[in-house]
């Protein structure tokens, strides 16, 4: 490959995307072995970048099978197109947001933040301006919360652990006690809440979207003005909404995690 290109072309970073690429082309877990088949490239080589990747955040490892983490978006979207879930979750979102008349995302943890992955936003005054790949630190949101509190307690240690790299600074500055007491009360309830603990006038309540295995794989969230819509308006009848549109989007989760890949020859 070097050979057909100019003396500036960098191998080592043709052969990281090729693996980011492969993804899209075979699945969103693969092993070592798929991912060296599908590339062409040897599995020493496939599991060096991969540890790379890792070592990055653009990569997580469970059980021998490897998969793509949010972070992949900071290099122009390739989380999104290596795979199809956004388009079957935006339908939900935009019906969710015509329901309640509010913006609805979907996010996923990437380190101790939430990555913003699928969005339907109404056009309001808002404090903080969120689009696909915005990041927020996770304690101080509902998103966060959520996907927080599905974590074992080494892994939430580990996640913690992580600076960082929205630069927003949250309202909200709990000590490790309030986190994990936010934490009890969201496993409890199986919603998390937020009142303008992101920023001023920011309240948001939200819902885990689980995969076959009920594992959190991300969150879905309805966000208010705290000036517009009280407390009460948010849990009575937003909630009711949003857990019907989390049952949903789980159902579409796994259906898709279900659906034949292609056979290559």
């Amino acid at each position: 490959m070097a050979d057909a290109r100019g003396p500036d072309f960098v191998e080592a970073i043709a052969r990281g995307l090729e693996v980011i690429t492969a993804f899209g082309t075979r699945g969103q877990s693969l092993s070592l072995a798929d991912l060296s088949a599908e590339t062409g490239l040897a599995r020493p080589t496939v599991r060096r970048i991969l540890l790379t990747l890792a070592e990055l955040g653009y990569v997580r490892a469970d059980d021998g099978l490897f998969s793509l983490t949010p972070q992949v978006l900071d290099l122009g979207m390739a989380y999104v197109s290596a795979s199809d879930i956004w388009e079957l979750v935006r339908p939900r979102l935009v019906t969710l947001s015509e329901q309640t008349g509010e913006s609805c995302s979907l996010a996923q943890l990437v380190g101790s933040d939430i990555v913003y992955v699928a969005r339907a936003a109404v056009p309001k005054l808002v404090t903080l301006s969120v689009t696909i790949g915005t990041r927020f630190p996770a304690v101080a949101t509902s998103l966060g919360k959520v996907l927080l509190a599905s974590l074992d307690p080494a892994e939430l240690d580990r996640v913690l652990a992580i600076p960082s790299q929205s630069g927003v600074v949250p309202t909200w500055q709990p000590s490790r006690q309030e986190i994990d007491a936010a934490l009890r009360e969201v496993r409890a309830a199986g919603w998390a809440l937020t009142d303008q603990q992101l920023g001023p006038a920011i309240r948001s309540i939200a819902a885990p979207v689980r995969d076959g295995s009920g594992r959190a794989v991300a969150a879905v969230n309805v966000n208010v003005h705290a000036a517009e819509t009280d407390l009460e308006t948010l849990v009575e009848s937003h909630l009711p909404r949003l857990l019907t549109t989390a049952s949903e989007i789980s159902a579409d989760w796994v259906r898709w995690e279900s659906r034949p890949l292609a056979v290559v020859s």
